[in-house]
């Protein structure tokens, strides 16, 4: 096996490469998987949906004769129409997040508006059966028009997407995870999951929308669906349309949650594995068009034309009435809340994980059980939600209210249900309202006593569950909206139990309790800290807020990784992490590569080459100059598959092995060799070559990467891994120690440091030593 090919599958092996089972030692190795396994890109398959190759993108820029050639060529007219696209671009992604985040709320609060509405009118009737009958009618019709979309049209559009885009940001390239019909899928069922009742949330979907909608603009639009811009032509390279997508997941943070700061904090802490400071700048600028497109929006709807979208301005959940004052048994309790964070969202993580695993039998049986599945979960909510309240005690309305007790309209804090009048079912007005609502009111100090003790046991209860076992289901579903439900009603909680003592009210309670939760589950600390302050405007909730974060995340850690963490890993991405494993320091880069080692020559023969490429899917190949050329061996570079298939198709042959350079420099241009889109580049099925031609020469010095990343071969493995990851590499070449070999010992790839294939090639290390 050698070092060519990056494709995995399930992220721990590579396809067999040469039909080869035997290392470099001569011992006989099974390959890590069959070639008859499969991975795919979505949510709800962890172990198969879509036959689904995955393969490293390319982050290093090639420096060849004809990318040369193109940057010297250019004209400073040229290079400022570039620098002025890259703007353009992010002022596009900021306006298109933006209203696709307001569209999305017009959708989830009319047709909810709509539900809620016709609940009511029949509940006030005392038709309490039919009242249940349109409830759940509706939210059964709203979820199979999900699901469908998800199951039938683009499935990796399931789940909230922030793993997928995660590990793009990282180097990984899924099928159709950016495509325009997982854009379509993500924005309309997203709409219809969150109105019909799931507890899942619209924002982590709009981080996957608002990358979507990058990379549809950085690719120069869909071959597909006939929306090309040729002037677009300068983002033909996985490194601007990396940046592009980082400014879209940005975006659509800030979009999700009107917070453009922590929309730039979490692209910077949890999605992006590259970091630079001009990127700083296009991300900081994209997240303040979405709040300048977001703020007229809301302006427009002031009317009370556009359901609650306007409400609250910018703050989605303003509790800035509130002034915290806290004294050392509020600082005691703050830190019992972050314990309590950390506990129950590890335990959160792991049974998502479990449910995830088991929802994957089921998924893959194919569509159909997909919808099935949905429907029984919809079934499941629709039940909980109408049933559970009416075992709750109907509670006088307290007096002095600016409020309607019981409340009129769709939505409020005090739902009548089936109380007597000037009477309101707490429970019913938490579960029988929409998320957001929901969150409202838990935040809310005006009334301490709003919520009962019993109802903000069972209403945690019935958030926690439901909220694990309905993700995973074949619907777009943010996992945002169901922790803070369950955080914040935990909060508020023990913020009750400890009103005597405390001098902290029961909604400050229920944020540290929101932001406990979420410490303890996505182990983020800057990006929620600066998100849940914008969400809330009270800066004077930052000490507390950072220390809860700190506690739930640190308590967390002892038990298992982040969630997006665990979904990456279930999903068999192969995820490079920052650092490198601690059993990697007693390996070589020399001790993972492995042969026979495919190399071309600098003026290569046509049959070779094609009979390379068609016995192989390698991806890259290191060319290497012989006599004539040179009297001794030597490593040219590497070239790449892509630009091979392109340079046969043009067939600038020779009878005999001679430079032709200039020649093709004449011919080809650089954006004959840029990459497409979403799959659309060249294959080896496009090429028609004659049998007479395979004698024929060609020289690949102009295409071929002149100055790849090397290693020596006795470097150690972690410094190589930290290498590959900083660089943002595809192939790194390992070179020889001593003269008088080959020039090239063999290539790493992504997947030469999986876990899995290291442990497979020396299963006498131990994973979990730490030195």
């Amino acid at each position: 096996m050698d070092g060519n090919v990056d494709i995995e599958c399930e992220g721990v092996g590579k396809m067999e490469r040469n039909g080869s089972a035997f290392d470099e030692r001569g011992m006989n190795r099974e390959p890590l998987l069959s070639k008859n396994r499969i991975n795919t890109s979505s949510q709800i398959a962890i172990v198969g949906s879509n036959v689904c190759p995955i393969e490293s993108l390319d982050y290093e820029i090639l420096e060849n004769d004809l990318f040369k050639q193109d940057w010297r060529s250019r004209k400073k007219v040229q290079i400022f129409q570039y620098v002025v696209l890259k703007w353009t671009l992010a002022l596009l992604i900021g306006l298109a997040t933006g209203l696709v985040a307001f569209f999305n709320n017009l959708g989830v609060e009319n047709i909810a508006g709509f539900k809620f509405l016709l609940t009511s009118k029949l509940m006030l009737n005392h038709k309490y059966y039919q009242a249940f009958a349109a409830f759940a009618g509706c939210n059964l019709v709203l979820a199979i028009c999900a699901a469908v979309l998800c199951a039938y049209i683009a499935p990796a559009a399931a789940g909230s997407g922030i793993p997928e885009v995660k590990a793009y940001l990282n180097g990984i390239d899924a099928h159709s995870i950016l495509a325009p019909s997982t854009l379509f899928v993500k924005i309309f069922g997203s709409v219809f999951g969150v109105a019909a009742g799931f507890v899942v949330g619209k924002e982590g979907p709009m981080v996957h929308t608002g990358a979507c909608i990058a990379s549809l603009l950085g690719q120069g639009g869909s071959r597909k669906y006939h929306l090309t811009w040729k002037w677009l032509r300068y983002f033909k390279n996985d490194r601007d349309r990396r940046d592009l997508i980082t400014c879209g997941a940005a975006a659509g943070v800030a979009a999700a949650f009107r917070a453009p700061v922590g929309g730039v904090l979490f692209a910077l802490e949890e999605a992006a594995s590259w970091w630079r400071s001009a990127l700083l700048w296009r991300t900081f600028f994209t997240t303040a068009v979405v709040a300048v497109v977001l703020r007229s929006l809301i302006e427009f709807c002031r009317t009370g034309k556009c359901g609650l979208f306007g409400e609250g301005g910018l703050i989605m959940f303003d509790i800035n009435s509130s002034i915290p004052d806290y004294n050392m048994v509020d600082l005691l309790a703050v830190m019992l809340l972050g314990v309590v964070g950390g506990i129950l969202g590890s335990l959160y993580n792991y049974l998502v994980d479990k449910v995830l695993r088991t929802y994957s039998i089921v998924n893959e049986r194919g569509p159909v059980f997909r919808v099935f599945l949905v429907v029984i979960i919809s079934l499941l909510t629709s039940c909980c939600a109408y049933g559970v309240p009416w075992f709750a005690k109907c509670i006088p309305c307290p007096t002095g209210l600016e409020v309607d007790c019981p409340t009129a309209g769709r939505s409020g804090n005090y739902k009548n249900f089936q109380c007597p009048p000037d009477h309101y079912n707490d429970l019913a007005s938490l579960l029988l309202n929409t998320n957001d609502d929901a969150i409202r009111s838990l935040f809310s100090s005006l009334n301490a006593n709003e919520f009962r003790i019993p109802t903000l046991l069972v209403f945690f209860t019935a958030m926690y569950i439901l909220g694990i076992i309905t993700y995973g289901i074949a619907i777009p579903s943010g996992l945002f909206i169901p922790v803070i439900l369950a955080g914040a009603s935990y909060g508020r909680f023990i913020g009750k139990l400890l009103v005597s003592i405390s001098n902290l009210d029961v909604g400050l309670f229920a944020l540290l309790g929101a932001a406990s939760f979420l410490g303890g589950t996505m182990r983020m600390t800057v990006s929620l800290c600066v998100i849940l302050l914008e969400l809330t405007n009270n800066l004077l909730m930052l000490p507390l807020m950072m220390l809860v974060l700190l506690i739930s995340k640190s308590v967390a850690d002892n038990f298992n990784k982040g969630v997006y963490d665990q979904i990456v890993r279930m999903k068999g991405l192969p995820f490079l992490e920052a650092h490198a494993e601690p059993y990697m320091r007693h390996l070589v880069a020399g001790d993972v590569v492995s042969g026979p080692l495919i190399t071309f020559s600098g003026v290569e023969k046509v049959g070779n080459i094609v009979h390379s490429l068609r016995l192989t899917t390698h991806n890259g190949f290191p060319v290497i100059d012989e006599p004539p050329f040179l009297e001794a061996p030597e490593l040219c570079g590497i070239v790449l598959r892509s630009h091979l298939i392109v340079l046969l198709k043009g067939k600038m042959f020779t009878k005999h092995k001679c430079l032709t350079g200039t020649e093709m420099l004449q011919r080809f241009h650089a954006f004959d060799f840029a990459k497409a889109g979403l799959g659309k580049g060249p294959k080896m099925e496009d090429l028609d070559i004659k049998p007479e031609e395979m004698d024929l020469y060609v020289d690949l010095h102009p295409i071929t990467n002149t100055s790849p990343y090397t290693v020596v071969e006795t470097m150690s493995l972690a410094k190589a891994a930290v290498a590959f990851r900083e660089l943002g590499l595809r192939h790194l070449c390992v070179v020889p120690k001593t003269p008088g070999r080959p020039p090239v010992v063999g290539i790493l790839t992504r997947h030469d440091f999986m876990p899995q294939h290291i442990l497979a090639l020396y299963p006498g290390l131990d994973p979990h030593k730490k030195n």
